[in-house]
């Protein structure tokens, strides 16, 4: 008989709790922001969004590695088969890998579209492959792969408030949250991407402010205007979180506490961005603890879902 453990009116084995901690202690590690803000989720869902930040880190993992690209890609498609056999349900409790195990259990438990993590791994091929995105509606098909996907799976741990107003528009709003956060770490991560050999802005808002030499150095491209570049894209990231942030009044308090709290980090570093563009070609733009506290408490606080929810009633009346 396997031995179970009571938290919060569910019983999970100790299998499964165990895998789960695996989960988290790589969250905690790996993504100190996520971490920060699934802080403020029950138990529950908090363990469930540490098992898909641990499968994706694995994704993403294969794709930043040394590996050559095509052994990248035949990992990849073998983390695919690995969730085909999740969402068959053929992951035993006593499986040797921990991820598969919490991941099984996360979608016994909660409705999170797992397609979306199909969608990731399509995305971290297209960084495989090295490809480049001419316009803003090509890369917001990477940027939907890799962080929109994720912004879908967290909502089907989240769920929606019974009841709440314009509800079947919330897939909609948390992809675009993911958008929002995706184009603010292509902005962070402009130099550090360069350094790889990756190119993530659309070729034409390059050509647009005379970057397309690219980032190789502190210093922005001679005769560019690596200024206007950063805030255009930064103008585009606020309509992209003001679209998403309409999310938030349809959760409840925690879970709207957890997305307020991370995105709302992601909101602070954009304003460091826009306050000194090539602050990113120097090294990457961070908040310290303290700030990090304040967006927490300010998401508890449910301050940024009464702003949206005053701002969508002017909208109507």
């Amino acid at each position: 008989m396997i031995r179970t453990v009571e938290s919060e009116q569910q019983l999970v084995s100790a299998p499964v709790l165990a895998a789960y901690r695996y989960c988290e202690a790589v969250t905690g590690q790996q993504a100190r922001n996520f971490a920060y803000g699934i802080r403020l989720l029950p138990t529950p869902k908090r363990r469930a969004m540490s098992a898909l930040y641990a499968f994706s880190r694995r994704v993403d993992d294969i794709g930043d590695g040394a590996l050559p690209n095509p052994v990248k890609a035949e990992r990849l498609e073998e983390t695919r088969t690995l969730l085909t056999r999740v969402r068959a349900g053929e992951v035993a409790e006593d499986d040797t890998d921990p991820v598969a195990v919490a991941l099984a259990h996360t979608a016994d438990v909660f409705p999170v579209p797992l397609g979306g993590l199909d969608e990731l791994i399509d995305g971290v091929l297209m960084d495989v492959r090295g490809e480049r995105y001419e316009t803003w509606d090509d890369l917001k098909v990477y940027c939907r792969c890799v962080a929109g996907a994720i912004g879908r799976l967290s909502l089907g741990v989240f769920g929606t408030e019974p009841g709440a107003r314009g509800a079947e528009r919330a897939p909609e709003y948390a992809d675009t949250l993911g958008l929002a956060l995706q184009l603010t770490n292509i902005l962070r991560d402009v130099r550090e991407d360069a350094e790889g050999g990756r190119t993530y802005l659309p070729a034409d808002d390059l050509a647009k402010f005379g970057c397309s030499a690219g980032f190789d150095g502190p210093l922005p491209p001679d005769g560019s205007d690596f200024a206007g570049l950063v805030h255009f894209e930064v103008r585009r990231a606020r309509a992209l979180f003001a679209e998403g942030y309409r999310l938030l009044p349809m959760l409840d308090r925690r879970s709207g506490a957890c997305v307020a709290a991370m995105a709302g980090i992601y909101r602070r570093l954009l304003d460091r961005i826009e306050r000194d563009p090539e602050a990113v070609l120097r090294g990457r733009v961070s908040l310290p603890g303290r700030e990090k506290a304040y967006v927490a408490v300010r998401g508890l606080s449910g301050l940024d879902t009464r702003h949206v929810t005053r701002r969508t009633v002017r909208r109507r009346a």
